[in-house]
């Protein structure tokens, strides 16, 4: 592992020896700990994963403790510092009497008589309705959207570490199927640390869909 350090996207990550975790944390102390099994064991295969997406994370682990503490702190200012976002403009339009900008914009809508019917009919009116209809539309396009993201997640790290397992294609069509009991059960006879990893990223796409 001396390639150059890859950033996290969360502030834990995972490491793997094998079946085995070797350990859970920032990014110092794991990267601390995998110089020690390598140093240990030069044979030894040690994957790192990223504990919210599962993305693989790489050290460069050349030199000294200190020489990769010193690049990982380099790596992760130059991480937090590289990118400022650009200030907004500011809104130089003169403001009117009347009620605060509220940032809503105008725009045609096209419906059925019915559908303005049933939308005037409602408390507050089309736009109030409206604008409710959406936002429960999008929270639960969020909602998808993150238990998506958590699937995924859950796949990445398994296909790595799990692939040539017992089970592993059945346990991922129950990942993708929302089927917990199934899921569990088919991981109880993997490796522990493998399994229970599996199962804590799992958890949050199953809670949120039940």
């Amino acid at each position: 592992m001396s390639m150059p350090s890859t950033p996290s996207s969360s502030s834990s990550i995972t490491a793997f020896s094998g079946a085995r975790r070797i350990a859970t944390g920032s990014r110092t102390d794991v990267a601390l700990a995998v110089k020690r099994t390598i140093e240990q064991n030069p044979a030894a295969v040690v994957l790192v994963f990223d504990d919210e997406t599962s993305q693989p994370v790489e050290f460069d682990l050349r030199g000294s403790n200190d020489d990769v503490l010193r690049r990982l702190s380099a790596a992760d200012t130059h991480a937090e510092h590289g990118h400022e976002p650009a200030p907004e403009p500011a809104d130089e339009s003169p403001r009117g009497r009347g009620r605060p900008k509220l940032g809503v914009v105008a725009r045609e809508v096209t419906l059925l008589p019915r559908h303005w019917e049933w939308l005037n009919a409602q408390p507050g009116g089309a736009s109030v309705a409206l604008r409710k209809l959406v936002e429960t539309a999008r929270l639960s396009g969020d909602d998808k959207a993150r238990v998506r993201r958590v699937q995924e997640s859950v796949y990445r790290f398994i296909t790595a570490m799990a692939g040539n397992l017992p089970g592993y294609e059945d346990v991922t069509r129950a990942l993708f199927a929302n089927d917990r009991p199934a899921f569990d059960a088919l991981i109880a006879t993997w490796p522990d640390d493998i399994r229970d990893h599996a199962g804590r990223l799992a958890q949050s796409a199953f809670a949120a869909v039940a």
